[in-house]
């Protein structure tokens, strides 16, 4: 089935998740961050989505910035770095303007030439994706950004999912689905889409009802799946 759509996740797919803590460790007088950020970027990266998880199993699901958070705040409480209220606003600031990856832009363009339209499905609030996508450059590409907000729940429910046929009146066979989590790509592998899970650090596959279609390192796979 030819694709007639491509659906982004966005933190940690399009955006470097990572880039709030090294970006602000990189800054002048951040010699205790210096010393942490990589176990901050893990642990702040770990807990927002566990916490998604654990909210919508709960039933109190919350705003996708609460979670963010909530999850750097036990990141810094692990690292002993709690008190720090200039280095916490400093972090969040940061992540409202996350980088994307290197080679993001060049591959949505590749998309657009081709006709096929791309756009974002994120747990992330309309008001985080829509900062992020602008300071990252990519607004320009994409042709819808889709909150899991507008279904009131977090990935991988399939609610959230559904939004994407919503959308574009597109069939789930008619979709590639990109995320570089491991169980999202399952997640959306299981809701019928075809994915790409974009696994940068190599990790092994998730144990789960279903396995993502394919597999890369970076995205510039994307334009040789369509």
């Amino acid at each position: 089935m030819a694709t007639r759509v491509c659906i982004f996740d966005a933190y940690g797919t399009l955006l470097d998740v990572d880039g709030a803590a090294r970006a602000a460790a990189a800054e002048p007088d951040s010699a205790a961050l210096a010393a942490h950020w990589p176990d901050i970027a893990r642990d702040w990266r770990a807990k927002q989505l566990q916490y998604t998880w654990l909210r919508s199993l709960a039933g109190h699901p919350c705003d996708f910035w609460q979670v963010t958070c909530d999850g750097l705040d036990w990141a810094l409480e692990a690292a002993g770095l709690q008190g720090d209220a200039a280095l916490r606003a400093r972090l969040l600031q940061l992540y409202r303007v996350l980088p994307a990856y290197p080679e993001a832009g060049a591959m949505l363009e590749a998309l657009a030439g081709r006709g096929i339209p791309a756009a974002i499905l994120s747990n992330g609030d309309p008001e985080m994706l829509e900062e992020a996508v602008a300071a990252a450059g990519l607004g320009g590409a994409l042709a819808a950004i889709l909150s899991a907000r507008r279904a009131g729940v977090f990935k991988p429910s399939p609610r959230v999912y559904d939004l994407v046929g919503e959308a574009f009146d597109a069939r789930p066979d008619e979709v590639l689905f990109v995320s570089s989590n491991g169980w999202d790509a399952a997640g959306a592998a299981g809701y019928g889409f075809r994915t790409l899970w974009v696994n940068r650090a190599g990790q092994p596959a998730e144990r789960l009802h279903a396995m993502p279609h394919h597999e890369a390192r970076d995205l510039n796979a994307v334009t040789e799946l369509i």
